[in-house]
């Protein structure tokens, strides 16, 4: 069926498949640091300045939204170390321009599925100001304030546990409608709407490994945040280079049409 709406074949991996992109990953970064690790010192850069400013502001809740739902866009943001992977996997070694600057993200699919992913994003916030906004009738401007709320009564409590069903079930979508998705775009001649096919595809037929690869990411990203986002000089690069690794994993060589 596949075959017949030109779509590429998928591949069924193992359980452990998330620990082998993690572990090759980790060697396609020693060989390729300085852009890398400079591809991600700008992004947590990026994300101190954008919480600092909430920050300063007294929008504590803000920032913690928009800190868990930076997995919703990370996807595009990571199209550099996607190509970055593309080379190293073809032996040469990535510069850090030709990372920076991609014709393949100016492309109108993937100006779609940056605007689809935008969408997602906004619409997270929409749904965590509203699942806050039913948890109190106060308005919890600083972090000390908003931290006490959100671990110490039982109404945060109920947020919290409400905004995890929510936000999980929202990123897991995202994350089926991405995780191929944006390598592939980068990687073939290929529109969006196959691209995104493939990718729900890709999850539908492993589904238990990309569970599995969801949590992983999840996990480190986290990690990220409780560190004050510097861990993400070294994390961000080392998910991008594994993504790049589960997307070449996952999606076969669409078969040839006989002359």
């Amino acid at each position: 069926m596949a075959a017949t709406l030109g779509l590429p074949p998928v591949r069924t991996i193992g359980f452990g498949a998330p620990f082998g992109w993690l572990a090759g990953a980790m060697g396609d970064l020693l060989r390729a640091p300085g852009p890398c690790l400079a591809y991600g010192l700008a992004m947590a850069a990026v994300s101190i300045a954008i919480c600092y400013a909430l920050y300063a502001s007294n929008m504590a809740f803000w920032a913690l939204t928009l800190t868990l739902g930076f997995v919703f866009v990370a996807p595009m943001l990571a199209m550099g170390l996607y190509e970055a992977g593309r080379r190293l996997e073809q032996g040469e070694r990535p510069k850090l321009g030709e990372m920076l600057f991609l014709p393949a993200a100016f492309r109108q699919d993937t100006a779609y599925l940056g605007l689809a992913l935008l969408l997602i994003y906004l619409l997270w916030g929409r749904f965590a100001q509203v699942v806050y906004g039913l948890s109190t009738y106060q308005s919890h401007r600083t972090l000390a304030e908003f931290t006490h709320f959100a671990l110490a009564t039982g109404e945060g409590h109920n947020m919290l546990i409400t905004g995890s069903i929510v936000g999980g079930a929202i990123a897991f979508f995202t994350f089926t409608l991405v995780v191929v998705t944006a390598p592939m775009l980068l990687d073939r001649q290929t529109n969006v709407f196959a691209a995104t096919a493939t990718s729900f595809r890709a999850v539908s037929a492993n589904f238990g490994p990309m569970l599995l690869w969801a949590a992983l990411i999840v996990i480190l990203m986290l990690l990220t945040a409780a560190t004050g986002f510097l861990a993400m000089i070294v994390i961000f690069p080392w998910l991008g280079l594994a993504s790049w690794r589960a997307y070449r994993a996952l999606v076969g060589e669409l078969a040839q049409a006989p002359a």
